[in-house]
């Protein structure tokens, strides 16, 4: 993590107030919690609409800050307190970030697209370590606030950083980019995520792609073949890059050649390599993630022969894919995290195709945040799923009734089940639970279903 005088970061920031009598303090890393205080941290507090994070300077450096920031237009600074005046909190978190980053030499993989962030982060991370030591993004730490205290957390000779880059709207990934300046960029796939704000998959992919922006000269690109506007906008950009593409199809640099699924996990074999390589994941999108994320190794001179040493002890991020162990000697596939339609058509894909279980459920609530046609995206979920691979379907939520009515299609209204409450289909599932059943429970993350998954247990 940073450590460096106060007279170091004047250097690095414009502070707004003489700090020569302080200029000796060191500050050890950052916090904006003053819950999670730890000694000599620099305390950034945030004002905002409802709070303002200033209330709580004093009790932070009560608790081992060795100094806080404090905005110009807050009044009443406690200028007795070794406090560091800025124009503005965030922006001056946003550029001590920046700077500190120059001051490093870590390589840097950056990490964006609609669905997998996560997963493939943790997997790059991994395959990663087998040569360098690695950093990477903790937890969702990827945006405007998240990316900077993950950079000033990198220690100073960590080799690689491996962060991820979230997005809402336009201009986001480009701002996260150039900040942290990646030697190599993944874009994991082009979903339905935003829709609302950025209005068609087009606006997605051209917000995605901002990424080349921060992306190095002769840095690498590696990005999901399979998805044409991925390459048909990638035509815009004239920098000089090393691009890379993986998915199915044969005409990727990287595709699949085969595939096996069980409960321990998926074994699989690319076109660059006569080695089976094993996840220990679910999923034939989580076997893509990989893919990008071995590309990306093997671009940092690490040979695809000796992957399975990284994916052996992969542990992913929870609630991503996770399987699960059941009261009732039921097994639970626990994808809560978030939804999409791209990730749960990839969701029921796994269970559907999973062998050894007799009794398959689908536990699914709303997608949030697809825009207009969220109602028509539902339907289609629900229409989507076959009723000779699936034996019932479970819904929560408003919209994830629009599920139900479009399963209905094909599925008697016996093997369908709608609930706008947790406790009605937590008692409606658990009669139909036992030691042949898988469930798969998927939604996106404000439903929380996790507590759907916390009762069968």
């Amino acid at each position: 993590m940073i450590k460096r005088t106060i007279e170091d970061i004047t250097k690095m920031i414009k502070c707004e107030n003489d700090l020569s009598a302080m200029k000796e303090i060191v500050i050890h890393g950052v916090s904006i919690d003053s819950r999670k205080i730890s000694a000599g941290n620099l305390f950034i507090p945030f004002k905002g609409e409802h709070s303002d994070g200033h209330r709580f300077v004093e009790d932070a450096i009560n608790k081992g800050a060795a100094a806080a920031f404090w905005q110009k237009d807050v009044p009443n600074p406690p200028l007795h307190l070794p406090i560091i005046v800025v124009e503005n909190t965030l922006i001056a978190l946003q550029e001590l970030a920046r700077k500190y980053r120059d001051q490093l030499s870590v390589r840097v993989v950056g990490i964006t697209g609609s669905n997998g962030k996560t997963t493939t982060k943790d997997i790059t991370a991994n395959l990663l370590s087998l040569k360098y030591k690695v950093q990477k993004t903790e937890g969702n730490f990827n945006n405007e606030i998240g990316l900077p205290l993950t950079i000033l957390g990198l220690e100073e000779d960590t080799e690689m950083a491996v962060l991820e880059m979230g997005m809402s709207s336009r201009g986001e990934i480009e701002f996260l980019t150039e900040m942290a300046r990646p030697e190599a960029a993944i874009i994991t796939n082009i979903g339905e995520s935003h829709l609302l704000d950025l209005g068609s998959r087009e606006g997605i992919a051209e917000a995605k792609l901002e990424i080349i922006k921060g992306l190095q000269t002769n840095g690498l690109l590696a990005y999901y073949g399979d998805e044409p506007l991925l390459t048909k906008q990638l035509e815009k950009f004239e920098k000089q890059i090393v691009k890379k593409t993986f998915g199915r199809n044969p005409k990727n640099d990287l595709f699949l050649v085969e595939m096996n699924q069980n409960d321990s996990g998926s074994t699989f074999v690319i076109n660059a390599s006569e080695t089976q390589f094993f996840l220990p994941v679910l999923g034939t999108h989580n076997i893509l993630n990989t893919m990008a994320a071995m590309a990306v190794a093997n671009f940092f001179g690490i040979p695809y022969e000796g992957m399975n040493e990284g994916l052996a002890n992969l542990k992913l991020t929870n609630m991503r894919t996770e399987l699960l162990q059941g009261k009732m000697g039921d097994k639970i596939i626990n994808d809560a995290y978030n939804a999409s339609p791209t990730s749960m058509h990839a969701a029921i894909e796994l269970i559907s195709e999973l062998p050894g279980y007799k009794n398959k459920i689908l536990c699914l609530g709303d997608m949030l945040e697809l825009g207009p046609e969220e109602e028509v995206f539902h339907r289609k979920i629900g229409e989507s799923i076959d009723a000779n691979k699936i034996d019932y379907v479970f819904t929560f939520g408003k919209l994830g009734k629009l599920i139900a009515e479009g399963a209905k299609h094909s599925f008697p209204v016996n093997r369908v089940f709608a609930f706008t409450e947790k406790q009605p289909l937590i008692d409606e599932l658990e009669k139909l639970v036992n030691e042949d059943t898988i469930v798969l429970v998927k939604a996106s993350r404000g439903m929380k279903l996790e507590e759907v998954i916390a009762a069968l247990q």
